[in-house]
């Protein structure tokens, strides 16, 4: 199974969460709460990533980051995106160095 599988796989489960019982699901709960709700859990989410790599534990960047990359995934189902945009763009940015795409941004 490829990294994108992966992550279809997890978003077909978060939109099948959508309309879903909030007492049935975390994801449901979340969408059920909102997008400030939802905003604060990736807010954590990317604090305790930082947390993490500032002790220097793999394992604990491990976890970290999957949680943080599990709520963006919540995000993008609630905003109506899909990871497959996210994979595009990431794409699309190789072979461009970080600062010439910076640049281009600004334009």
């Amino acid at each position: 199974m490829t990294a994108a599988d992966t992550l279809n796989e997890i978003h077909a489960v978060l939109l099948s969460r959508l309309e879903a019982d909030p007492e049935s699901s975390y994801a449901a709960s979340l969408f059920n709460k909102g997008l400030d709700a939802i905003l604060k859990k990736v807010g954590e989410e990317a604090t305790e990533t930082v947390m993490a790599a500032k002790d220097g534990d793999a394992d604990k960047i491990i976890y970290e980051i999957a949680d943080l990359w599990f709520h963006t995934m919540v995000l993008l189902a609630q905003q109506g995106l899909e990871p497959q945009q996210v994979l595009d763009e990431l794409a699309r940015r190789m072979g461009t160095s970080g600062i010439e795409e910076k640049r281009q941004r600004k334009k």
